[in-house]
């Protein structure tokens, strides 16, 4: 009985030392670990006025011919990412006003996202060797598009391109394919060349 006893009172003593320490907290909530592969580009030589590097990730390239002379629009498609980088190209006249009106819409366009961005982050781009200036966009918060750029080389060509996604803009979700799609996009800006 003695020894049913100091058994009972040292398991007591266990569960007593052990119930002291410090209060049990709770786990962090867990966020998907989304990766994906290193991205390998390839130029892409289409049947429009210009080429860029392309990630091979990109599940389908289509092109179409947009009303006016020489003004095309591109989609790369990433089927596994849900999204789509939109890319249109407008051949500019020699009315320089043509540019400017170019440029200000790119600008407008952009600037429609203020409503639900966060932030918009501008970044100047110049190739003075390749003749390619523009700006580059990153939109953060829960706007349609994450990214946007436009280029030009001043006197004939003018492009624009941006990311969507096919969900409703929930930027924690999307975080993760936005910032590798980004990089994407900031390759196609500094690898056009025009043609």
């Amino acid at each position: 009985m003695l020894k049913y006893i100091q058994n009972t009172l040292i398991l007591l003593f266990l569960i007593s030392v052990i119930a002291c320490a410090d209060d049990p907290t709770p786990k962090p909530n867990a966020y998907l670990r989304l990766s994906y592969p290193e991205a390998n580009y390839e130029k892409a030589n289409l049947e429009v006025p210009f080429t860029f590097d392309k990630n091979k990730l990109a599940s389908q390239v289509g092109v179409k011919k947009m009303g006016g002379q020489d003004n095309y629009g591109v989609n790369i498609e990433y089927s596994n990412l849900k999204g789509t980088i939109f890319l249109t190209y407008k051949n500019i006249n020699e009315d320089s006003k043509h540019l400017m009106e170019f440029i200000k819409d790119a600008q407008n366009f952009t600037q429609k996202h203020t409503i639900k961005a966060d932030e918009i982050v501008e970044q100047v781009y110049i190739n003075d060797e390749r003749k390619v200036y523009g700006m580059f966009y990153e939109v953060g918060g829960n706007a349609a598009s994450q990214s946007q750029f436009y280029v030009t080389d001043s006197v004939k060509h003018f492009l624009t391109g941006s990311l969507y996604f096919y969900a409703k803009p929930n930027y924690d979700s999307i975080l993760p394919a936005a910032k590798y799609l980004e990089k994407d996009i900031r390759q196609i800006m500094e690898s056009v060349s025009w043609k």
